[in-house]
């Protein structure tokens, strides 16, 4: 019988039909496959004919070996964007659901809150995202009902750093950033990597238009590279600057659109404000 090579040097058609890639272990080609026959196979008696038969085949694919790929993951996009200030936080995350070029839904929530003075925010895979909100929810029941008080800002950052970690060989596909009132009142905000490590910032963004976010940020948040005084900024100025950074994010980032959901964040509790971006 004829070597699987010699098989698919035969690059042309036959039987009118188009040559079909397959992936295998002795080279990449074309194999000419012809939907007449009975079997799948090549001739003994005319190896040089060069045709596999492909009669039995429901979807026009050979027996040949050929590659399959599954990802657990689905990146459903999305942006959020967090920043602190001297007595709040704020921290806000646009509503759109994605699956590649599919916009899913219009109105769902990336931010989760986990206490009266800590928000979650992520994006990434939405079912990723909803088992880290459940793991993180079970271990804040746990923590109340030890300790008889909620968990404070920075030991949930700490928490979710750990929880992070322990997922470190099968992460969550999940874009986290934290955001609360610290034991001092000051606001504060957590960047975190996939695996856990983080650090306390002035700001964070992370999602689909992290990209867009963080150099407008490092110029009107962190005041890089500009000459006038910093200075400390009211919290209405910066729920101000978080809605033309979703709408500078929006139309560059198809994954970014139709609302952005703004939690502030201050000693009193946490109030939310929702604004409309482009829903196309």
């Amino acid at each position: 019988m004829a070597s699987l090579l010699s098989a698919t040097n035969a690059v042309q058609s036959r039987n009118g039909q188009s040559c079909l890639p397959v992936h295998s272990s002795e080279g990449q080609a074309t194999i000419p496959v012809r939907f007449d026959g009975t079997n799948l196979s090549i001739s003994s008696n005319n190896p040089t004919a060069n045709i596999i038969d492909g009669s039995s085949i429901d979807h026009g694919i050979t027996k040949a070996p050929y590659e399959r790929s599954f990802s657990p993951y689905e990146f459903n996009g999305g942006t959020t964007l967090a920043i602190s200030g001297p007595d709040y936080a704020v921290v806000a995350a646009d509503t759109r659901l994605s699956s590649g070029y599919e916009i899913l839904s219009r109105n769902v929530s990336k931010l989760h809150p986990l206490t009266e003075r800590c928000v979650l925010g992520s994006a990434g895979c939405k079912t990723d995202v909803d088992q880290l909100r459940s793991v993180l929810d079970i271990k804040m029941k746990v923590y109340q009902h030890n300790h008889r008080k909620p968990m404070a800002t920075p030991s949930v950052a700490q928490m979710l750093g750990n929880t992070l970690y322990m997922k470190r060989f099968f992460p969550y596909y999940s874009f986290n950033v934290l955001a609360g009132i610290d034991s001092e009142g000051k606001g504060a905000v957590y960047s975190y990597d996939a695996i856990g490590s983080f650090e306390r910032t002035p700001f964070s963004a992370s999602g689909s238009g992290q990209s867009f976010l963080i150099p407008l940020m490092d110029n009107v948040i962190s005041h890089k590279n500009r000459c006038d005084e910093q200075r400390d900024l009211p919290v209405e100025e910066v729920v101000e600057i978080v809605k033309d950074a979703f709408l500078t994010a929006g139309e560059r980032d198809i994954y970014t659109g139709d609302a952005v959901e703004i939690k502030i964040i201050t000693k009193e509790g946490i109030r939310t404000e929702m604004f409309n971006l482009k829903a196309d």
